[in-house]
């Protein structure tokens, strides 16, 4: 049997990040992007996160983390501050101005999940989530 679930992930996930980023700029959020919202979302949920954490969250590989966190700091959304009992490791904050942005995030992504589940009734909504997380388990056991 041929299957397309990978590919049709990977072509949401494309399409919803292209709408994610209009959306914003629709609603005149410009500083930030939907790649950055993801970092700012799990940033939003935790007071603060070492880079190894965001990566957890995020699914995003470290280097490529470390190189957005060094372009939203230039732009004044996080910042870094090393831990006061182990001065080695640093953790990632938000700033006030990161800390504002919140509720034009939560509208546009209000107005995405309006879009990814047009046509859905609750229960297929439910069942569709309970297999995505079922999948997201395969990958995570199998890149241990």
């Amino acid at each position: 049997m041929k299957t397309y679930g990978g590919f049709l992930m990977s072509q949401i996930r494309h399409l919803s990040g292209r709408a994610f980023d209009k959306i914003l700029r629709e609603d005149g959020v410009y500083e930030f992007s939907g790649a950055q919202g993801r970092i700012l979302y799990v940033l939003w949920e935790n007071e603060r996160l070492t880079i190894t954490d965001i990566s957890r969250l995020t699914s995003l590989a470290k280097t490529t983390l470390t190189a957005m966190l060094d372009k939203m700091e230039s732009d004044g959304l996080v910042r870094r501050e090393r831990d006061t009992v182990n001065r080695r490791q640093i953790f990632i904050r938000l700033t006030e101005k990161s800390q504002n942005l919140r509720g034009a995030y939560d509208r546009v992504s209000e107005r995405i999940n309006e879009i990814f589940y047009r046509g859905f009734t609750a229960d297929e909504v439910a069942f569709f989530e309970d297999t995505l997380r079922r999948i997201v388990t395969n990958f995570e056991e199998a890149s241990k």
